[in-house]
């Protein structure tokens, strides 16, 4: 069973999560400090989680510290700066607060599971150079490992992912890496033709072989000869089209639209979608042979929502390029703009985060870009990653100071400004909260806790 250590100095936050993660079976020890922290195993755990503002010492000085152990870090908004520094540094990923049980959880799994022994033992030590591709996770590490591997071969390679994951850029470091790199690679929308021209393009076809058929004219397959052909979302494809691939895939021959001879090509296969496959051959709307025999070695992108700190390295470099592209090169990102770009579920995936980047940099004024350049409304964002269980106000309750049972987010954010709005302004409750003190007095008036007296002046 997995060791969690939980480094936070607030009580009511560390003793939530700690029942939060007993619960869902995981043994937990804490701290209050870094001080408190050194002064066990840190080793011995499999997982270290941490605020990022801890009394004394920074909790990212538990990065070095652990050695070995991955640190997850806990910030608010204010603070994701100094919460990627420390990513970059060593830090295995990071959460803002207030966190989502689901999220926090999600993340927990994830991190154990890609760290324990085995799987070390299996990832590949270093990212190979692959051209175009960009990310360091344990799903793109796995991605780097497999390309090197299949990439020498002929072996035909079927890439599954969402729309926008990158499936060509996969394809063409495929090619890249093989022994077909001086010889073309030919890619093929099979969605943007339509279904009565595929097989022509595809295959070609012979002077008089249909009305319009004026000259002879070389198919996209014989014109891969040597090299290597992607059909990019192959699901689309009529089946007619698919017989004819599948012949071209068993004999190593194709034979235009009008002709009576065969030729012989040489031509290595990749192919993509974001369908299931399997599943369309058991509907009847995708050959089941065709499939067994595309499907020979297959490698999955994951969808860029669960590519944890890759989301915002990938937007740094698109903010690079992005910025030489329009001669706008000393842009960065405004807090608010990380926290936007790292809770976003990204449904467009790195495409979508990409053309993002480009509008903002495009329409950016100064040096820094704020988040609504972005198009992505933060507080919307924010509601929906915390999934609130209910709208209905909660009226003042006494509150102790250990918590009986796990807290809800609303539960969380009534007791600790129940508990603090006597000794805390507004800015610095907000600040806290990792929320704007717009934001913190609409949740006062949902919740019905309205401030009751200002003991700071803001």
């Amino acid at each position: 069973m997995p060791d969690i250590l939980i480094v936070e100095d607030e009580t009511v936050i560390r003793t939530a999560l700690k029942r939060l993660l007993e619960r869902n079976d995981y043994t937990v020890d804490e701290a209050a400090s870094v001080d408190q922290a050194i002064a066990k195993d840190l080793e011995s755990y499999s997982l270290i989680i941490s605020d990022l503002r801890l009394p004394g010492s920074p909790g990212t000085d538990l990065i070095q510290l652990a050695e070995q152990t991955p640190v997850l870090i806990m910030t608010s908004y204010a603070s994701l700066r100094s919460a990627v520094d420390s990513m970059k540094a060593g830090a295995v990923d990071y959460i803002a607060k207030p966190f989502d049980h689901g999220d926090m959880l999600t993340a927990v799994s994830r991190i154990i599971e890609n760290t324990t022994p085995h799987k070390a033992e299996s990832m590949p030590a270093a990212k190979p150079t692959l051209p175009g591709i960009v990310g360091n996770c344990p799903a793109m590490q796995t991605i780097y490992g497999m390309i090197n591997k299949v990439a020498p071969t002929d072996t035909t390679v079927l890439v599954q992912g969402e729309t926008g994951t990158g499936k060509e850029l996969v394809a063409r470091a495929i090619h890249a890496a093989s022994l077909r790199a001086d010889h073309p690679i030919i890619s093929v929308n099979c969605a943007a033709i339509p279904e009565t021209l595929i097989e022509s393009e595809l295959f070609g076809y012979e002077k008089g072989a249909f009305t319009g058929a004026s000259a002879n004219r070389m198919g996209l397959i014989e014109a891969a000869d040597g090299g290597t052909l992607f059909l990019d979302e192959i699901g689309e494809l009529p089946l007619e089209a698919q017989a004819r691939l599948l012949r071209f895939l068993q004999e190593g021959e194709i034979r235009a639209i009008g002709s009576v001879q065969t030729r012989k090509v040489n031509v290595r296969l990749v192919a993509a979608t974001h369908r299931d496959l399997k599943s369309l051959a058991g509907e009847g709307k995708f050959r089941e042979d065709l499939f067994y025999r595309i499907n020979v070695m297959q490698l999955s992108l994951p969808p860029l929502r669960e590519r944890g700190k890759d989301i915002l390295g990938l937007a740094e470099v698109f903010l690079k390029q992005m910025g030489e592209r329009f001669n706008k090169k000393k842009l960065r990102f405004a807090p608010k703009t990380i926290q936007a770009i790292t809770t976003y579920r990204w449904p467009g995936n790195v495409r979508e985060l990409s053309n993002a980047i480009e509008r903002a940099v495009i329409l950016c004024d100064s040096n820094e870009i704020n988040y609504e350049l972005l198009a992505i409304d933060l507080e919307l964002v924010s509601v929906n990653r915390m999934s609130l269980a209910s709208k209905k106000p909660i009226r003042n309750k006494p509150v102790s100071a250990e918590p009986q049972e796990d807290l809800s987010l609303e539960d969380y954010f009534q007791r600790f400004v129940l508990e603090h709005q006597d000794t805390m302004s507004e800015t610095e409750l907000a600040k806290k909260l990792g929320v704007s003190r717009k934001c913190l007095w609409e949740r006062r008036q949902r919740l019905g806790i309205p401030r009751q007296k200002a003991i700071k002046a803001d």
